[in-house]
């Protein structure tokens, strides 16, 4: 039996790989340790963070661009200056900046002043989409319909031209008789197709119609023959000409009593519209819409125009593009986006994306509102299955899957958020700028959350809020979507004692019944006009009182009495008006204002009296006063305060008329 405390005669080696279990130690060199040891004691050798914190050298190259909202750590990368530099200019002006905060585009040219640099700002609506150049093969290259949008001056006729064309009855649906959304309609004519789209006439939506004229093939200039060239007449030539497409004159209207088309043509030579029959290059028809005639012609000539001036071909075997014409919050269908396909075939179960906006094609329908399989080029289509409504005028396209086109939605969310905040500390206020408003008046301002039923009408309620400017008060949007007015939009609005105001929408039974418990006031509008009168009414009655000062008399000092605990007695004679006693006064010398005060005391002979006239003596003694000499002037006033009637400096509210547009 063998010893349990004797050892073995020679020790045991561990299998190859170690023991069972155990995990064999890994030891590393510290390679800037051993490069110090083997080149001599003393020697300090860099560790790799101190190389990681150097720093280049600050570039003085030339202009850089940056996006706006870019942080403190992506203007150091674009600069080439270093991160601390930057912080440390910030810190100069009072803000306290970390690495990875936005800046507002103030502090980014005030960082590119300080640094001597040039620095262009990138805003992402105001980023021109770069063209994109399809190589596509000729094969594939078809005959697609012209895209013909509908310009002109509110109440001269488009939409009822656009209803006649098409036999429809839009117009009676509009509020007023004015159009305000962007529609997009199909007609036939000899057996070819032509997209109409119908842009407002309302100066309100200058950004619809210059919407439509930037995807139009051509642009149809409508003018009333009973009215001639207006405003937005001269704006939308400009926005066709901006477009760079062919112009076709249509003198509506004709059958008017007063209707002069030949009028309408000297106006229209004037902006170089020279027509044809008078030796120059642009098509005019004379039509009138409510009598449907002339209305064949039109067309012919709207043909004539896209294949004299327009070689209109696309690929329908691409992946879909074109923009998107409007959106909205449909309830029960979710966002709906109002889709113009310009190259390739929109199908359902597409993956698209526009803007920050990506969804996968749930359903399609046509402008008449039937259900379609797929959309080709030229053809407006209304898309369902967009997590949110994507911005009007975003371009939208086909990708690959849905994973792609979350992603590149992800990012331009992630720099309109970025642009956001910039926004946001760019309104906040220094601490001297803070005590300069306290000491001239706080402006007062009138919070406003804005709901509309669409993109567009939302974008041209924001924009024409923008426009009232006064010096003492203020519309401060501070919510604007696209949808019914909600719970969350009232206590918001609670919360920030704000209004609400609905476009084309109204709240829910829950919002009316929070908005009546919290005091919310929630008012809607079928027109726009009527929301911009009553939001200035709003903003007057915000205003102070005016205080309006009236010189109610003047009296010449002739004589001085020292009475005894009494003071000075001013004695006066009423030159005109009268002098009543509590009045304001200034003592005047030699045209000086010396002080000003009240009347203490008004005395005639021995008796105090209220007031006395012109061409009458009297003893005044002025309130906290002595020093008053002979042929001094004592000048009365009163000052009273008066409600004010009239918003003045506000921007125009753009009233038009409410007849058909």
């Amino acid at each position: 039996m063998a010893d349990r405390g004797k050892k073995p005669s020679r020790p045991l080696r561990p299998r190859q790989g170690g023991a069972p279990g155990k995990r064999k130690r890994r030891v590393v060199i510290d390679q800037p340790k051993q490069r110090a040891r083997s080149e001599g004691r003393g020697k300090e050798v860099p560790s790799p963070k101190a190389e990681k914190r150097e720093q280049p050298a600050p570039d003085k190259g030339g202009k850089v661009s940056v996006a706006s909202g870019a942080t403190v750590k992506e203007l150091s990368a674009a600069l080439g200056v270093p991160v601390p530099e930057i912080i440390k200019i910030m810190m100069s002006v009072g803000e306290m900046a970390t690495i990875t905060q936005s800046l507002s585009d103030d502090g980014v040219e005030l960082i590119a002043t300080e640094l001597e640099r040039e620095v262009e700002i990138k805003r992402v609506d105001e980023e021109q989409p770069e063209e994109i150049v399809y190589d596509d093969d000729p094969s594939d290259l078809a005959p697609r319909p012209p895209v013909v949008t509908i310009l002109g001056h509110v109440d001269h006729g488009k939409t009822t031209l656009l209803d006649a064309i098409r036999e429809a009855t839009v117009v009676e649906t509009e509020a007023g008789g004015i159009t305000q959304h962007i529609g997009a309609y199909q007609v036939e004519h000899d057996g070819r197709k032509l997209t109409f789209l119908d842009t407002p006439g309302h100066e309100a939506f200058t950004a619809l119609r210059a919407r439509g004229a930037n995807v139009t093939d051509i642009a149809v200039l409508v003018v009333a023959a009973d009215d001639g060239v207006q405003p937005q007449t001269e704006e939308s030539i400009s926005h066709a000409r901006a477009a760079d497409v062919p112009i076709l004159v249509v003198v509506n209207k004709v059958d008017k009593n007063d209707a002069n088309p030949q009028r309408v043509r000297q106006e229209l030579v004037a902006h170089d519209l020279q027509p044809e029959e008078w030796g120059g290059e642009t098509q005019f028809a004379d039509v009138s819409a409510t009598q449907k005639q002339g209305l064949d012609d039109l067309l012919e000539k709207v043909l004539l125009v896209a294949d004299a001036e327009l070689e209109l071909l696309a690929n329908s075997n691409a992946p879909a593009s074109g923009p998107i014409i409007e959106s909205r919050l449909d309830v029960g269908r979710g966002p709906v986006a109002t889709l113009l396909v310009q190259r390739g075939t929109l199908r359902v179960g597409d993956a698209v994306v526009a803007g920050d906006a990506w969804g996968k094609v749930r359903a399609l329908h046509d402008f008449r509102g039937d259900r379609i399989k797929e959309a080709g080029p030229g053809d407006p289509v209304e898309i369902l299955g967009f997590q949110k409504p994507p911005g009007a005028g975003e371009h939208a396209r086909v990708v690959t899957n849905e994973r792609e086109a979350r992603d590149l939605a992800g990012r331009r969310s992630q720099r309109l958020r970025a642009e956001h905040l910039a926004r946001q500390s760019q309104q906040g206020v220094s601490l001297e700028e803070l005590f300069a408003q306290v000491e001239q008046g706080a402006i007062e301002e009138l919070n406003v959350i804005a709901k509309a039923d669409v993109q567009g009408s939302a974008e041209a309620v924001v924009s024409e809020l923008g426009k009232i400017e006064h010096p003492e008060v203020r519309v401060n949007v501070i919510h604007t979507g696209i949808g019914a007015i909600t719970e969350s939009d009232v206590m918001l609005a609670s919360a920030s004692r704000a209004i609400v105001v609905g476009f084309n929408v109204t709240p829910n039974a829950e919002a009316r019944a929070l908005a009546k418990r919290e005091g919310v006031d929630v008012r809607t509008y079928r027109v726009i006009y009527e929301l911009i009168d009553e939001i200035q009414q709003a903003l007057l009655g915000m205003l102070k009182p005016e205080t309006v000062e009236e010189v109610t008399g003047e009296a010449e000092i002739r004589d001085l009495f020292r009475i005894s605990r009494v003071g000075m007695i001013a004695g006066c004679y009423v030159t005109h008006g009268l002098a009543r006693r509590n009045s304001s006064v200034r003592l005047v010398r030699d045209g000086v204002v010396i002080y000003e005060t009240t009347i203490a005391s008004l005395r005639r002979f021995k008796d105090d009296v209220r007031e006395v006239q012109a061409g009458f003596e009297c003893g005044i003694q002025l309130e906290g006063y002595n020093d008053v000499k002979q042929s001094d002037v004592l000048q009365f006033y009163e000052t009273r305060q008066i409600e004010r009637t009239e918003l003045a400096g506000a921007g125009g509210n753009g009233r038009a008329s409410a007849d058909s547009g």
